[in-house]
């Protein structure tokens, strides 16, 4: 099941990612595409936000992962980037499924490399200049319920 979300500004972005953050629950994965300055970060801040989580988030570009504990007593935020992550074997070396089932696992970049780490996930995908659009893919009967209830924001 998938569907798009209009995102025209970064604001509406970051917007989004708050709204989808309160949402999320332990275990839960979400694996973000997107061009270079797509908005992929600014989502991240949002869902970090939403969480409730120690900030500031950044991109974990340099460091490929970052963990964000959460301040209201929720999961931690794990966050990826895989940009410089070159196989599956190499995510698989920094051991994200030993904190999956208890932090919310965001991978920037993800796509090709991520989706081994659960059959569950959200996958969304950010394009466009002008006016952003991510399309949300559920895989799993989670995402798929998450994206019926889905309000155009």
């Amino acid at each position: 099941m998938a569907r798009d979300v209009a995102l025209p500004t970064p604001e509406d972005t970051h917007a989004f990612g708050r709204w989808l953050g309160a949402r999320l629950h332990a275990g839960d994965l979400v694996v973000l595409t997107g061009d270079l300055g797509a908005g992929k970060t600014t989502l991240a801040q949002g869902l970090g936000e939403g969480l409730g989580v120690r900030g500031p988030v950044t991109s974990p570009t340099f460091v490929i992962s970052r963990i964000h504990p959460s301040l209201v007593g929720g999961p931690a935020l794990v966050h990826v980037d895989a940009y410089r992550v070159g196989s599956r074997l190499e995510l698989d070396d920094l051991d994200l499924d030993a904190d999956l089932d208890e932090s919310v696992t965001v991978v920037e970049w993800g796509a090709g490399v991520a989706e081994q780490l659960s059959d569950s996930r959200l996958e969304i995908s950010l394009t466009g200049d002008d006016e952003r659009i991510a399309r949300l893919v559920a895989v799993g009967p989670r995402w798929e319920r998450l994206l019926d209830s889905l309000i155009q924001l």
